[in-house]
């Protein structure tokens, strides 16, 4: 009995003392990685924040890509495509408010201002030309809405394996019960513990030699600062009723539009159901994962490159 109290005693001491200690190391290394990794872009007044665009290469097309929501670190996760792509072109990686080295907003998650602060972004760059919107995932409905509210402004779309309008069911209970649980993560500092002993989960794997060790390196610090942020929560958040505000949208009959996706996609007839009344679209079926752009980079450029030429 005597054994059993000591134990007790012992756990009451060490586990608020460890549980301490994690959570001051966490907050020390965190900060001391943001000051030792630079944004390689430049840093834009949106809104009164600044959100992080990083351009290259020159060319006749001017391609935007946006990501996925929750990859914490969009530059860094595009950069073997973007290499690939910006060989004959000029690309821009929009890094919305939470991810990567953008600061984060009070202004809610909603398709329409993310879409305005993607907008705003562009024009203070400089961006004054017709735009190639390449979303991955859920960026899908921003392009969508951008492309219906700045027509004039967009020469085509191509998505990578991106969420449209009318995949309401890719929206379930338990995404909303999971987002709930996220919002405690951070603050315990598990988003560490998690990029720490599960990388493989939200990293490129070490076999693709496009990642360097230290593109990689740098991806999994930014990762574990944006995992759980309030704004890629609270889109997280948002995601189902952004949806179903663009649900009613038609693209313009006009605008060329090419998908990429994933062989066996439950989705693959809503991409050809989208798409059927536009005078020119191309569908590209690749054997692989959600991130097709981390194995299959230089065949996604490639195929772009000659659709745009088209």
């Amino acid at each position: 009995m005597k054994k059993c109290k000591q134990i007790g005693k012992n756990l009451l001491f060490w586990v608020p003392v460890i549980i301490v200690s994690w959570l001051f190391f966490n907050y020390v290394e965190t900060n001391y990685e943001k000051g030792i990794y630079k944004a390689p872009g430049e840093m834009v007044e949106v809104y009164g924040n600044k959100m992080h665009i990083y351009s290259k290469g020159k060319g006749r097309n001017t391609i935007v890509l946006l990501p996925g929501l929750g990859t914490a670190a969009p530059v860094l996760d595009f950069a073997p495509l973007v290499n690939e792509l910006s060989k004959k072109n000029r690309v821009v990686v929009v890094e919305p408010f939470g991810y990567g080295y953008s600061e984060r907003t009070s202004r809610a998650r909603t398709v329409k201002n993310i879409t305005e602060e993607i907008h705003m972004a562009l024009d203070n760059i400089g961006i004054k030309d017709k735009v190639v919107l390449m979303p991955h995932s859920e960026s899908g409905i921003y392009s969508v809405y951008y492309a219906n509210r700045y027509p004039e402004q967009v020469k085509a779309i191509v998505g990578i394996d991106c969420v449209l309008p009318k995949m309401k069911d890719y929206i379930g209970e338990a995404y909303k019960k999971t987002t709930r649980a996220m919002k405690y993560a951070d603050i315990l500092g598990v988003p560490r513990m998690e990029v720490t002993f599960h990388s493989e989960k939200y990293l490129p794997d070490k076999s693709i030699d496009a990642y360097s060790k230290k593109n990689r390196k740098i991806m999994k610090a930014i990762t574990i600062w944006n995992r759980y942020n309030e704004n890629v929560l609270e889109e997280r958040e948002y995601l189902k009723a952004n949806i179903e505000e663009t649900e009613k949208i038609k693209l313009k009959d006009e605008l060329p539009v090419m998908f990429f996706y994933v062989r066996g996609s439950k989705e693959a007839e809503i991409y050809n159901e989208y798409t059927r009344h536009l005078v020119y679209s191309e569908m590209a079926v690749i054997e692989g994962n959600h991130y097709l752009h981390w194995d299959h980079y230089k065949e996604i450029a490639k195929m772009t490159i000659d659709f745009l030429n088209k």
